[in-house]
């Protein structure tokens, strides 16, 4: 099965549009678990055990682990997704951006060592930068389009020849010439509904990750009305903190599952609510 097929058996399985995001901390991982060489890896499979019920997909942030020699840790924790949880996709959140042999590693790192079922990517060094992704056939490639942080509008918003604002050029490659074998989606942050809007008019049901709800303030209703597609569907709508913080004691799972479930009941409130 497809990256693609996956997700959307999940979105409609599960009926959940919520991904998890997992970006352990170690300064903030409850303290019975502090100085457990393990700590990641069980903060996290706790985590996941607890929230899967209520998600489409999860997303571990890949800093968070190599930044403290955890690579190892991430193995597992993919490993323990797919066993115990199949049907959930796993997104691995790298966005990588390079060319040629060194993409071709990175796709590897992401696909055969971590075993990943997509990964985000940035678009900025062309096609070139994703056509080694490209190459594993079932899996997905998640490309920055207009991300959820103030700075992106820097680049993101600038107006090319024609006057098309950048991060709409790069939908529309994603979805056409770029999106050789249809296993594209695009990064579109919550912070900017009316962007999500825009990007979803171009890509048709391209599925969307869209970070930015929870910590970072995005409007739960705004991002549904504006990305949806017409079966109340097609985002992976991410939180990440807001759960996986939710608690600090001893039961931080059950707080993390609370917090996982009223997300994914918000997020359907407005699946298919009038525009």
């Amino acid at each position: 099965m497809t990256f693609i097929d996956q997700l959307r058996a999940a979105w409609h399985e599960r009926d959940s549009l919520l991904c998890v995001g997992l970006d352990p901390e170690p300064s903030r991982l409850p303290a019975h678990l502090r100085g457990n060489p393990d700590a990641i890896f069980e903060f996290c499979r706790t985590i996941v055990d607890a929230t899967a019920p209520y998600a489409c997909a999860f997303k571990p942030q890949i800093a968070y682990f190599s930044a403290q020699r955890a690579e190892i840790q991430l193995e597992r924790l993919i490993a323990h997704i797919h066993e115990h949880h199949p049907g959930l996709p796993v997104v691995l959140d790298a966005k990588r951006g390079d060319i040629g042999s060194t993409a071709e590693q990175y796709a590897k790192e992401a696909f055969e060592r971590y075993q990943a079922d997509a990964v985000t990517v940035n678009p900025y060094m062309g096609f070139d930068s994703i056509a080694p992704y490209l190459g594993y056939g079932n899996k997905g490639v998640i490309v920055l389009c207009r991300t959820s942080n103030p700075g992106g509008s820097d680049l993101q918003f600038l107006r090319t020849a024609d006057g098309q604002p950048l991060y709409e050029v790069v939908a529309r490659l994603a979805a056409g010439p770029w999106n050789t074998s249809g296993q594209i989606g695009l990064v579109v942050g919550a912070t900017f509904p009316n962007e999500i809007a825009a990007v979803r008019a171009i890509v048709g049901d391209m599925p969307l990750l869209i970070p930015g709800i929870g910590a970072q303030g995005g409007d739960v209703a705004a991002t549904v009305t504006a990305g949806r597609t017409a079966d109340g569907s097609g985002m992976m709508i991410n939180s990440s903190r807001a759960i996986i913080y939710a608690g600090s004691g001893e039961d931080f799972g059950q707080a993390a599952a609370q917090a996982a479930c009223q997300t994914r009941d918000a997020i359907n409130e407005h699946r298919s609510a009038p525009r």
